[in-house]
């Protein structure tokens, strides 16, 4: 098992301006919300280096439907005066919650390898899960591999009123690494257009790659409000 739950809610976009802000804004506030929530386990925000949207952010959570909790839509119906702030500065919100149908390694590499697509039959989702997942976590410096199946968007909220509807997120492998060379030996060696097209894959595959730049889980936001009310 890679990860300490079978659901992750995911979102990947885009940020308007100065970066810093988003990166303090997430950080400092943010994180300590959404990790308050019950149900939200851990929280990790990722920044790519090579493709496109600049975050990705992933939430380890009990199961998909804390999406429709009634503390979650509390929280999203009642925006901070900064989160106000802030999201109208998101572009291109791809965000869902997921199943996770495939798992191999243990925890989070601090690289990551995205593959977001539309598997047009079964054939495709079976083939990687059953073979392709499998081999890629055997590979030196892999640590973990992920396949995420989306189940329905949310319901709209104020919160995201603010930036736009979401664009609902795809299917999606996730692999992470101890560094940037055994993903690149990934997307090389099994991640290649034509090797997925072969395998059933539609045109639209979205690969992208990205580095770990903050990582909490819930256990370290309870402490960190703790501290707050203490001061």
């Amino acid at each position: 098992m890679a990860l300490s739950t079978d659901a992750m809610m995911v979102l990947f976009y885009d940020f308007d301006g100065d970066t810093a802000d988003h990166d303090d804004w997430h950080s400092t506030q943010h994180f300590l919300e959404r990790l308050l929530v019950p149900g939200f386990m851990r929280a990790t925000r990722w920044v790519a280096t090579t493709g496109t949207p600049r975050y990705l952010v992933t939430y380890e959570v009990g199961d998909t439907d804390v999406g429709t909790s009634a503390p979650y839509l509390a929280r999203l119906n009642d925006p901070t005066p900064w989160t106000i702030e802030m999201m109208p500065r998101f572009r291109g919100m791809i965000r869902g919650f997921c199943k996770i149908v495939a798992s191999y390694g243990l925890g989070l590499g601090a690289t990551a390898l995205t593959l977001r697509f539309t598997p047009p039959t079964d054939h495709l989702v079976a083939k990687l899960a059953e073979s392709v997942l499998a081999e890629i976590a055997a590979l030196p410096g892999v640590v973990s591999v992920l396949m995420l199946r989306p189940v329905a968007p949310p319901p709209m909220t104020r919160e995201q009123s603010l930036r736009g509807a979401d664009t609902p997120m795809p299917w999606l492998v996730l692999v992470t690494a101890h560094g940037p060379a055994p993903l690149e030996a990934v997307e090389i060696r099994y991640f290649d257009k034509a090797r997925l097209r072969d395998l059933g894959a539609s045109d639209d595959l979205v690969l992208s790659r990205y580095a770990m730049a903050h990582t909490a889980v819930a256990a370290d936001a309870k402490r960190a409000q703790a501290h707050m009310s203490g001061l």
